[in-house]
């Protein structure tokens, strides 16, 4: 089933010039689009691959003469990556999921399952549950006793929710997910180590090896509106109070979540990120992929962390941070100038050293 180009336009908000009434049936690279298909050619680079297709139709940008690109009609948002959002929803043709409760699904007779919730084949749902209304529980995903997800929710294959975990409303889990398991929290009778090492900044002084012991997790975690984790992302349970995640706040995939953290609204982590445990992120952050927050720290409202930078103190809000530890990124670049010429550096040390030495021999 397709989509005229008026339809696609008006559903984004957008711009149409051209044959409006041309059906579309998929996206795709100008390269590679058939005449059916909407080319995606945002930038002038992109459009340049328009001539090795056979589009009709593309997305382009405000201003772009689409009749010189030998189209028949063209989309022209102000903002074409932002029009994405919409087009790509319009277009999804989802996973193929059926509704209904499949009868290889099995669901404790407490729990209870708002309208129109949707239940895969081997998922279990245990008691005392709550799925809110036209939610999709994929197959062979766990929910655990007493938890709790909003409306509209949508779990992929082989999600986990652990017990009394809160979710809030439009929530999506990608593959692999696991919400809730307990948390990495251990201790030894006696200062420790570590503990020692980290008192001291590297003196371990006379602790002895010791066994460690487990400290439980008794809290859960609770998660706002609008939330979305990507595939094996993990995030602990707390271990008296929930861990917390707040509205509108983004995961990528491979992600570990610490127990205690405190995530805020709208805030963005990228892939193979680690949070350390009780840590507290603020609104509208950014930690880039391979980023690490040390435990017990703060990273304030407005934060970038750029790719593999590992926050290992507070970070005041609105900084932009970079580097192992991290520094402002403006100060981290000069940094790496300066190592970059370190090399001519020393070579010119040692010549002066040369220098001094042969003139003291000649003297």
């Amino acid at each position: 089933m397709g989509h005229t180009v008026r339809e696609i336009a008006d559903s984004i908000g957008a711009r149409a010039e051209g044959d409006l009434d041309l059906v579309i049936t998929r996206a795709a690279e100008p390269a590679s689009a058939g005449p059916d298909d909407l080319a995606m050619a945002s930038t002038p680079k992109y459009a340049e691959m328009l001539a090795q297709g056979q589009a009709r139709a593309a997305m382009l940008w405000p201003g772009a003469d689409w009749q010189a690109m030998g189209l028949r009609a063209a989309i022209l948002p102000d903002r074409p990556r932002f029009a994405m959002s919409g087009l790509t929803r319009m277009l999804d043709q989802g996973q193929g999921f059926a509704t209904g409760i499949h009868p290889a699904a099995i669901i404790d007779d407490t729990a209870e399952l708002g309208e129109g919730v949707s239940v895969g084949p081997l998922a279990v749902i245990s008691a005392g549950a709550r799925i809110g209304a036209g939610s999709v529980i994929g197959p062979q995903c766990f929910i655990g006793r007493d938890a709790r997800l909003g409306p509209d929710c949508f779990l992929r294959e082989q999600v986990s929710i652990g017990a009394r975990v809160r979710i809030g409303a439009r929530f999506i889990a990608q593959p692999g997910v696991r919400i809730g398991g307990d948390g990495f929290s251990f201790v030894t009778p006696e200062p420790s180590a570590v503990e020692n090492a980290r008192k001291t900044l590297g003196d371990q002084g006379d602790a002895k090896p010791q066994a460690w012991a487990r400290i439980h997790s008794l809290g859960a975690v609770t998660i706002g509106d609008d939330v979305e984790i990507g595939m094996n992302t993990t995030v602990d349970s707390g271990t008296i109070r929930d861990t917390r995640i707040g509205n509108g706040t983004k995961l990528d995939s491979q992600i570990q979540i610490g127990h205690n953290v405190v995530v805020g609204n709208d805030t963005l982590i990228c892939a193979q990120v680690g949070v350390a445990g009780s840590s507290v992120i603020g609104n509208n952050v950014v930690l880039g992929g391979q980023s690490g927050v040390s435990d017990n720290i703060f990273i304030g409202d407005r934060v970038i962390l750029g790719a593999a930078t590992k926050a290992l103190s507070n970070v005041p809000a609105g900084r932009t941070m970079l580097g192992y530890p991290a520094t402002q990124m403006e100060n981290q670049m000069e940094i790496y100038k300066a190592l970059r010429r370190l090399p001519r550096l020393l070579r010119d040390v040692a010549a002066l050293r040369k220098m001094v030495s042969k003139s003291s021999q000649d003297g």
